[in-house]
Formats: C-alpha cells, sequence, structure tokens
C-alpha cells in the first residue's frame, strides 16, 4: 500500500486581498487523477468564511498537478463550498463564464522579493536606496541583478509541476521580478497563477525572504508591480478587423470602475498615469502604449489584426479568477 500527499489549497475569506491556504491529506493507493480527489473539509470560522456555531466549509478539487518538492505529492487547487455544497461568496472562481474556454489569458505576474530580516526588497540597503531603476530590468550581473538562483529554482518547480510556464525576467525595480504562465481557459489561467503563487510562495520559507505582491511596497520613483492581462478569444484569434477590435475596447470603457474594483487593493498608488501605467481615473487604449489601460500588441496589427489585447491595469496583488471573469463579462457585451 502506498501513501501519498495531497496539498489542498484555497483561498480564504479575507477582503479586499484573498489569502492562501493550505493543508496535507494523506491517501491510500491514489491514482493521480483530480477525479479521485475527495471533498474535504475546512474550519471556515478561521478564515472569515464561516461563523464559530456553523464553521465546516466544503473544498471542492478542480485542478491537480505533482508536487515537485515533495515525494509522492499532488498539489490540488479547490473551489471553496458552503455545507450545503453551493459556491461560497469568496469563491470568484465559480463565477466565471467561460465553460467552453473560448478565452485564452496570459498572465504577467509581477513581485518583490523581500528580505525578511532588513523588510525591504533585495538590493536595497538599510537606511538608503539603491541606484535608481534603468540598470534593472533584465539586467545580468552581481551589481544590479538580486536573487537569480530563487527565481530559477521556482521557474523549475513550476515546470517540474506541469504549469504552461513561459517565462522569466527581472523587472524595472530592484528586487523586482516577473513570471509569465499561459492557459486556454480563463478558469485554467487563474488555477495556474494560484499553484505558481503557492510554489513561490512556499519557497521563500528555505531562504528567510517573502514575496510582497502590493503594487507599489516602495513609494517614490520606482515602478509599481502589476499582473498584465493578456487575452482573447475566438473573435480576437480570428477577426482581421481594426474596427472590430476598438469595438472591443471601447466595450470597457462603460465598466471602468467595475474593472478596477475587481483588479486588487491599492492599486491606485500604482495606476498614477507614471512609470508605464494609464491613471486609474481615465480608460484608454493603443498599439503598442505601454502607457494605456490596454495595450494592442504589435504582433496583433502586424498579423492583420487577429491575436490579443493586454488590459495592463490588474495589480499584482489581484486574483486571476475576478480579473479573467470581469474580463470575459467584458468582451461578451461587446457589439461585433
Amino acid at each position: 500500500m502506498s501513501k501519498s500527499k495531497l496539498e489542498y489549497i484555497w483561498l480564504d475569506g479575507y477582503t479586499p486581498t484573498q489569502n492562501m491556504r493550505s493543508k496535507t491529506k494523506v491517501v491510500n493507493d491514489f491514482s493521480g487523477k483530480l477525479e479521485d480527489c475527495p471533498i474535504w473539509s475546512f474550519d471556515g470560522s478561521s478564515t472569515k468564511q464561516a461563523s464559530g456555531g456553523a464553521s465546516d466549509c466544503l473544498l471542492k478539487p478542480v485542478a491537480i498537478y505533482p508536487d515537485p518538492q515533495r515525494e509522492n505529492g499532488f498539489l490540488v487547487m479547490t473551489e471553496v463550498l458552503s455545507a450545503d455544497g453551493t459556491p461560497h461568496a469568496s469563491n470568484h472562481r465559480a463565477k466565471i463564464d467561460d465553460d467552453d474556454n473560448d478565452f485564452w489569458f496570459g498572465f504577467e505576474q509581477e513581485y518583490f522579493i523581500m528580505d525578511r530580516d532588513t523588510q525591504l526588497p533585495l538590493g536595497f540597503p538599510i537606511g538608503g536606496y539603491p541606484g535608481p531603476q534603468g540598470m534593472y530590468y533584465c539586467s545580468v550581473g552581481g551589481r544590479h541583478t538580486h536573487g537569480r538562483d530563487f527565481v530559477e529554482e521556482h521557474a523549475d518547480l513550476c515546470i517540474a509541476a506541469g504549469l504552461n510556464f513561459e517565462g522569466i525576467n527581472q523587472e524595472v525595480a530592484s528586487g523586482q521580478w516577473e513570471f509569465q504562465l499561459f492557459a486556454k481557459g480563463a478558469k485554467k489561467a487563474g488555477d495556474e497563477i494560484w499553484v505558481a503563487r503557492y510554489l513561490l510562495d512556499r519557497l521563500t520559507e528555505q531562504y528567510g525572504w517573502y514575496i510582497e505582491y502590493h503594487p507599489k511596497p516602495v513609494k517614490g520613483d520606482w515602478n509599481g508591480s502589476g499582473m498584465h492581462a493578456n487575452f482573447s478569444n475566438t473573435t480576437l484569434r480570428t477577426c482581421g478587423s481594426k474596427e472590430v477590435y476598438e469595438q472591443i475596447c471601447e466595450a470597457f470603457r462603460p465598466f471602468t470602475k467595475e474593472h478596477i474594483a475587481a483588479y486588487g487593493e491599492f492599486n491606485d498608488q500604482r495606476l498614477t498615469g507614471l512609470h508605464e501605467t494609464a491613471s486609474i481615473n481615465d480608460f484608454s487604449y493603443g498599439v503598442s502604449d505601454r502607457g494605456a489601460s490596454i495595450r494592442i500588441p504589435i504582433i496583433t496589427v502586424e498579423q492583420g489584426w487577429k491575436g490579443w489585447l493586454e488590459d495592463r491595469r490588474p495589480a499584482s496583488n489581484a486574483d486571476p479568477y475576478r480579473v479573467a471573469g470581469r474580463i470575459v463579462e467584458t468582451v461578451k457585451t461587446a457589439k461585433v
């Protein structure tokens, strides 16, 4: 008889920023298949998802990946259900209207690596600042590059887990990095970002560091962190029409406030109109424009208006389920 460790991962009920929680279930002779992962429960009164007098919440497995750091281990992404089996109010995955996986998403997850002792990003001296922005982006060498071994290890873990991991790069500020993931299906894209974040956060335990997802952790003339959402559906991938692209972009304008509400806490500190962002109070789009709300990639234009769009507004701490769900909802309102 063999034993396997199933790490059930879920999102808690804290608002407006949810946190990951996880616990391990040891099972006998596990097949490795999602359909053989049992429904489990947890104490919702400890995660702001239930009261103490009726504390049970349920965990419904929705995605499974091998756990590259554990022998006979698996990472099980779950949705939170109420005790009656209906989706909990904190369960934004269940609200996504993309059951046919027509929407494809590529998320660019930015983050800062923080030293637990100094409470500062890597490369920041105590009581001061490193050199100004300019030399850190995609840099090479110990003077400007901080945390590469850690980032490389995280990339290897994500690939070993079977995530559709697409790349890494150091970002504009010292100690700031990015990874990219792509998935066909809005729900799957959210699953993969959350599992990648889980592996990232768990890895910091070995280094004495932690990950800061706050979109503007360092005030002043430093870039903030986003989670740019590249998205497409069949129309965007095949239409071949500038007019259709503009109609879809315009569909976002009436829902600017709804998108900002879904795009992460403290995003007003990042979306200032500076540091490659549009103002949180405006809506704009443009070809190759990194200062716009939505960028139309030049590759899309060169391919004859067949490709994707990039919403640059989501913050690094945003829930990819909420981001994807809101984008799907808005694109479906476009009159094309």
